[in-house]
């Protein structure tokens, strides 16, 4: 395998990669701040709720692998030909040396501590010696290890659910890995749906669910039916809000709504959106991230007080 680095300006970032994948053969394309390490290094994302403080980096370093070294060399000829490609440069073009990508991947994950007693942990790791209950969860292709603050808020509500939390029937609505509905389970759910719009997701939870030994079932959305006693959706703001009414008519009478993937700044945009429905109180935060809860007691929710003025 051969690697090609190239060193190119902000506007060619995107062009140069596409042609990489598309046209090129490249087996992967990675892009790195080229100031990363230095006083020029620039933030890319900004703190949660914040505008991104850039598009991009000033100068990016565009890693390439090839099979072959006559690839890398023809792509890197292709490239630098094209009178679009000014300020694009070569920085490299080498072997890559063998390595176990697997164990590589692998390190990049460790145990999650959701309770001092409750851990999320992959299966090539031991569980901790204070582990009580353990969600085994490995990485794949849908969102949920355990290592984001919304999964992890989730879980520990569910971990330290209120007495009167009843989890008999639960609704994983956007289950991802389906770590929230297994979570459930090790919490003595006895009736569990996780529902996602992806079918990749679907499978995944399918797969999670057997390596944890959890009886669950997991199928596309339109098939979550009834009200549950606990509904979960770890998803974001705006579908959160246009879910409202789906996600509040799951709910039974004394049940509890548990949503997540909210910033801070989001609360009240959440309150209003389910107002109608119950009444959502932030009951967790994270890292700039909230976990929001309601009860619903049998009783609407007190309608949303009107903008001032009016």
């Amino acid at each position: 395998m051969f690697e090609l680095v190239l060193r190119s300006p902000q506007e060619l970032v995107d062009p140069v990669s596409d042609a990489l994948m598309d046209e090129l053969d490249a087996l992967s394309v990675s892009v790195e701040d080229a100031d990363a390490g230095t006083e020029d290094e620039r933030a890319l994302f900004g703190e949660p709720g914040m505008p991104a403080p850039a598009p991009g980096w000033q100068r990016s370093t565009i890693q390439a692998l090839f099979d072959s070294e006559a690839g890398a060399e023809g792509a890197a000829s292709v490239l630098l030909s094209q009178p679009w490609a000014r300020g694009l440069s070569l920085q490299s073009l080498s072997p890559l040396q063998a390595q176990d990508w697997v164990r590589l991947t692998q390190q990049q994950f460790a145990p999650v501590a959701i309770t001092p007693t409750f851990w999320v942990v992959p299966s090539w790791h031991e569980p901790p010696a204070q582990a009580r209950q353990v969600l085994r969860l490995d990485p794949g292709l849908a969102f949920g290890t355990g290592t984001h603050p919304t999964t992890r808020m989730c879980l520990r509500w569910l971990a330290q659910a209120p007495a009167s939390a009843q989890l008999t029937r639960v609704l994983d609505y956007g289950c991802g890995s389906g770590i929230l509905a297994i979570g459930a389970a090790l919490m003595g759910a006895r009736e569990l749906d996780a529902v996602d719009i992806d079918p990749a997701a679907v499978q995944a939870t399918q797969d999670n669910a057997q390596r944890n030994g959890v009886v669950l079932q997991a199928q596309l959305p339109e098939h979550a039916s009834g009200v549950y006693n606990v509904v979960l959706a770890n998803i974001l703001a705006m579908p959160l809000k246009l879910l409202a009414p789906l996600l509040a008519g799951h709910l039974a009478d004394g049940g509890w709504l548990v949503l997540a993937g909210i910033l801070e700044r989001q609360a009240d945009e959440l309150k209003a959106a389910y107002a109608p429905f119950v009444r959502l109180e932030v009951a967790d935060t994270e890292e700039g991230w909230i976990l929001m809860t309601a009860h619903k007691d049998g009783r609407a929710a007190a309608p949303a007080a009107p903008p001032p003025g009016r």
